[in-house]
């Protein structure tokens, strides 16, 4: 029961952590919560569903269909994400903190309700693709999306990972990340960089939402509000601006969800109010998050 729980946690703390990324490499950077990007999740999933669609993708093997419509979501996200930044955050560099805040919420709400108003506004399947099977694992079981989910999400971790550490451009974003007025001084262009950070961020989103449509087999206008949230707190667990700390958190709300699902009676009917148990508890007791205090750079 415990090994088969904690499976389930990490496919569904992989996503969280995915999604989790993107708002901590924007935070990391501009001190800002960027809450547009649970609508740059969602918009994924319908990018994904789109290319899915196309008569020509679905006549081909499902790896390369699986391939092209995540390329395409990750690709298609990420525009939206530095889309957004450039229309709706850039003309607010200068103002007050609550003002870009605001502007994420009302972008937030536009997208939301675009789709609901133009595309549907009811749950639509998802194809699954990959062939389903079981793995047995002693009493438990780890299915063929669960492997998918895990292996693709950690894929991508770790490419993040390495192009945060070893190239420039992520020695960039640290820079400007750590001291942006200094980075500028340094001829670092903080405003290609920031917008780096909203690519990479709505691209992992993109991946996270073909990851979760596959999973949950549908999606809907408003999937992103409770998944954005629940990312948001794994961000925040983590240490909100430190790339490890976001990976840590998502798995752990996944973990800790999956198990309360598990082990507390009811708990399937009362799994989403662990995310927010989690953010009060963590804000009460260590608002830096898990790992704020070990690392000196935010990125």
């Amino acid at each position: 029961m415990f090994v088969q729980q904690l499976i389930n946690g990490l496919a569904l703390g992989s996503i969280y952590a995915l999604i989790a990324l993107g708002y901590t490499l924007v935070y990391g950077i501009l001190l800002m919560v960027n809450f547009a990007h649970s609508e740059i999740f969602m918009l994924g999933a319908f990018f994904a569903l789109g290319a899915l669609s196309l008569s020509w993708v679905s006549g081909l093997p499902a790896f390369m269909q699986l391939l092209l419509a995540l390329l395409l979501a990750m690709f298609a996200s990420a525009v939206t994400g530095a889309l957004i930044e450039r229309v709706a955050y850039k003309p607010l560099r200068h103002a007050s903190r609550l003002a870009p805040l605001i502007s994420a919420i009302g972008v937030s709400i536009f997208l939301q309700n675009l789709v609901f108003l133009f595309v549907t506004n009811q749950s639509v399947p998802f194809p699954r693709i990959v062939p389903l099977w079981h793995l047995e694992l002693g009493n438990s079981q780890i299915s063929s999306l669960q492997i998918l989910v895990i292996a693709v999400s950690f894929l991508l971790m770790g490419f993040l990972r390495f192009f945060i550490q070893k190239t420039s451009l992520g020695k960039a974003m640290r820079a400007t990340a750590g001291d942006r007025m200094m980075a500028e001084f340094s001829g670092i262009p903080t405003e290609r960089i920031i917008s780096l950070a909203f690519l990479i961020g709505g691209a992992l989103g993109g991946a996270a939402a073909l990851l979760n449509g596959m999973y949950y087999g549908s999606i809907k206008y408003n999937m992103g509000f409770l998944v954005g949230i629940k990312a948001f707190t794994a961000a925040v667990l983590g240490g909100i601006g430190n790339v490890t700390g976001a990976v840590l958190g998502g798995l752990l709300i996944g973990i800790l969800e999956s198990l309360g699902a598990g082990y507390i009676p009811g708990g399937s009917e009362w799994k989403d109010i662990f995310s927010f148990a989690v953010l009060i508890l963590v804000l009460l007791v260590r608002p830096e998050g898990l790992l704020g205090e070990r690392v000196s750079e935010k990125v």
